[in-house]
């Protein structure tokens, strides 16, 4: 009985040793390095089943992976790489984490500040990670690692693909939003007619090969895509990360886009016409009469200078859009829109025998621009409303804005069914089965605004129309809802008022200006079972991108040095001394999620 005891104790131990470190650590081959040369070291970690580490970047409240130069060591760090991680929500900290889930290889450059051997097995770097299951995370942990020739090990590619599913969803909805807008872009009144003057370069090249043909199709196409695409990557180079993330709510940048949306809109409903300077174009043009790889190009660039009064408000939106997401957004937005905009003249160019088949140019385009015009107003009172609301002139409130909605999508729809006199519409003209549908969808989409105006929830919609304010309506909406109180820009206060109602504090990282923002406060703060749990804590925004206002920097700073993120929204819950207890990245539409974040703190309160 005893040796059954002792073996079953000596498998306890065995299995807690185990269980005290899942994750292994040595160094991968590395080469030879003179003093003052760069190397880059493998730092391999194999990860026991059902076990995960932490990227070198995950937010906060998990531990993330770091590695480090010893003292003394013969090297200095110039930076440290890994594979992308997988994004997902972590049950022991009920927000979304990066981990690695299987083996993984870390690479460390290094600068070598002394001759450095081969494969030296005094060479070491520290480690400090932490390690967790679906049931448990153990304490931090710091180590050392050297190289070894014995270490097994194999990387595993599929922890990439399933990063790149779960990490970039996001970006491929916009991505695929800005290739359609691209596409949408060929019917408005300035490009499609100059689809058969485009096409008339190629015609006159029947002539040539096959393969002559496509290369200035490609060539062609190309020359769209630079200038759009330049235009990405200018606002990327100028703005940087936090850049990106505060020029939403600025107000000099929304007056701006509101100005020339404002102006775009007047020409396209016929107030006057939009053209770049014909001594510009006439040039142009003249080069890219010239032929070989230079004429095609500048040919290209004629065309998108050319169409850019139609294409524009696309133009702008996008990048509007892009400005809250990664970096290299407004880059990659714009390759994807000119990418849907040249498409068609590409495959136009490879068979031009379509070209007869497509509808001509009338009063179809006409229409169009006036529909068009209505809505880019439309458009335009949004960046209106951030100017509004950054400035606090409480103008544009949620009532007006939407009653000027209400007018400028039932306008369009009026038109269309032949009751406003416009060009494009003749009088006495028969209504069409198409433009009666479309002129109907104008007018009810109208009508389903007005709800709003009385205090009704409009659901995605909120995102881009101004919050209610207590009290403020056009109408007394009267009712007795339960809103939740919110601090501003006070956390110092909030705090003490947590030490003072033995609360913990939930924080709001937030924009003036941010869409996803206006959407989780407007749809998910309001559902029953998520505002009873946060009633439970002491509620606090805090504004990070104002630009101008020395408090929003100070925010946005304490929350990139706390969560490595300036993106917003994101929820942080803290207790009266200010210490984290958990943390939520961005937007949500899982009402049990979100609600399991908050009573996941509220458990450890």
């Amino acid at each position: 009985m005893r040796r059954v005891v002792l073996l079953a104790a000596i498998c306890a131990l065995g299995l807690n040793a185990q269980k005290l470190d899942p994750i292994q650590w040595a160094l991968g081959p590395f080469p030879e390095a003179k003093a003052g040369a760069q190397i880059k070291i493998p730092v391999r970690a194999r990860i026991d089943t059902h076990w995960h580490l932490y990227s070198l970047t995950t937010p906060p409240p998990p531990k993330p992976t770091k590695i480090l130069a010893v003292a003394d060591a013969p090297y200095e760090v110039v930076r440290v790489d890994q594979p992308p991680p997988i994004r997902k929500l972590d049950v022991n900290f009920q927000s979304d984490t990066e981990t690695f889930d299987s083996n993984v290889e870390f690479t460390l450059l290094v600068k070598a500040l002394k001759d450095i051997p081969a494969n030296a097995p005094d060479l070491i770097v520290e480690v400090r990670y932490q390690a967790c299951d679906d049931r448990q995370c153990l304490p931090p942990k710091k180590k050392q690692v050297s190289y070894d020739a014995n270490f097994a090990f194999t990387a595993a590619p599929v922890q990439a693909e399933g990063a790149a599913a779960a990490g970039k969803q996001s970006l491929g909805e916009f991505l695929l939003l800005a290739f359609g807008f691209g596409l949408a872009s060929v019917l408005t009144p300035c490009v499609f007619p100059m689809i058969p003057i485009t096409m008339s370069f190629f015609l006159t090249k029947q002539g040539a090969s096959k393969g002559r043909i496509l290369f200035d199709a490609i060539t062609f196409c190309l020359g769209i895509v630079v200038l759009f695409t330049a235009i990405g990557f200018a606002i990327t180079a100028a703005l940087g990360t936090a850049g990106i993330t505060s020029i939403g709510s600025n107000v000099w940048v929304n007056g701006f886009i509101s100005v020339i949306f404002f102006a775009l809109a007047l020409s396209l409903l016929g107030a006057y016409e939009i053209t770049l300077p014909s001594s510009l174009l006439t040039k142009l043009n003249s080069a890219s009469e010239g032929g070989g790889i230079i004429g095609t190009l500048l040919m290209g660039l004629t065309f998108s200078l050319t169409s850019f009064a139609c294409v524009g408000p696309f133009v702008g939106t996008l990048l509007a859009a892009s400005i809250t997401g990664d970096k290299l957004q407004p880059t990659l937005g714009m390759i994807a829109f000119s990418s849907g905009l040249s498409l068609p003249f590409f495959f136009l160019a490879l068979f031009p025998g379509v070209l007869k088949g497509l509808p001509k140019a009338g009063n179809w385009m006409i229409r169009i621009k006036v529909v068009m015009g209505f809505m880019i107003l439309a458009a335009m009172l949004k960046y209106f409303s951030n100017v509004d609301a950054v400035m606090g002139w409480d103008f544009l409130t949620r009532d007006r804005f939407l009653s000027l909605w209400v007018v400028l999508f039932a306008l369009p729809g009026l038109y269309l069914l032949g009751k406003l006199p416009m060009d494009g519409i003749k009088s006495g003209e028969q209504l069409g089965v198409g433009r009666a549908l479309v002129g109907t969808l104008f007018l009810a989409f109208a009508l389903s605004l007005v709800p709003g105006m009385f205090g009704a929830n409009l659901a995605e919609l909120e995102a881009y129309i101004p919050l209610a304010k207590e009290n403020a309506s056009l109408f007394n909406r009267g009712g007795s809802e339960t809103r939740l109180a919110w601090m501003k820009n006070d956390l110092e206060g909030a705090l003490v008022r947590a030490k003072a109602e033995n609360k913990l504090v939930f924080v709001n990282f937030t924009g003036v200006a941010c869409t996803n923002c206006h959407w989780m406060k407007a749809n998910m703060f309001t559902k029953p079972e998520v505002r009873e749990a946060m009633e439970k804590f002491v509620l606090v925004e805090l504004y990070t991108d104002e630009l101008d206002d020395p408090k929003s920097q100070e925010f946005q700073k304490m929350q990139e040095n706390l969560f490595q993120t300036v993106g917003i929204p994101y929820y942080a819950v803290f207790n009266a001394d200010h210490k984290l207890v958990s943390s939520f990245p961005g937007l949500t539409k899982d009402v049990k999620e979100f609600t399991g974040f908050l009573n996941t703190a509220l458990g450890k309160a």
